[in-house]
């Protein structure tokens, strides 16, 4: 390995580029200057670009992307998680409505041991159709080793 003749180089250097490479890298871009520069990568890297259009609805507007069921159960425990810093141990319901989403979410409110001790809470979150949280409210609260009385 050598950067230039007769000189050795060092492992875990990196090559300085050449005199060629930067011509070569150079002659990648097109020349017309009414033609823009096509980035390599997405604006957003963090979603995979699509080459379908967004669907519509029936009055023509654009709709949000349709949900999975798994997709709207990660972002409520997530973004529940995120306001309370309480972790989701599961969740025991989840409804589509008109306006979106109803996840029931039990989470633990106060850790004890044995963990059958421990206090949980039932909280209602409710999501938009693209899976935003727009509310939350404890709807009760029990201990984990105890059945429900109904």
């Amino acid at each position: 390995m050598t950067d230039s003749p007769g000189r050795p180089r060092r492992s875990g250097q990196p090559r300085k580029p050449s005199q060629s490479d930067r011509e070569a890298s150079q002659s990648d871009k097109p020349d017309d200057p009414d033609q823009p520069d096509q980035p390599d990568q997405p604006d957003n890297p963090g979603r995979l670009a699509t080459s379908q259009p967004p669907a519509k609805g029936s009055d023509g507007t654009a709709n949000p992307q349709q949900l999975t069921a798994v997709q709207v159960l990660r972002a409520a425990s997530e973004q529940l998680a995120e306001l309370t810093g309480l972790r989701t141990e599961g969740i025991s319901r989840l409804e589509r409505t008109d306006a979106g989403w109803v996840a029931e979410a039990e989470v633990v409110e106060v850790a004890r041991i044995p963990e059958t001790m421990s206090v949980m809470g039932l909280y209602e979150v409710t999501l938009d159709p693209a899976g935003m949280l727009t509310g939350y409210r404890r709807v009760r609260r029990y201990e984990r080793g105890r059945t429900d009385s109904r």
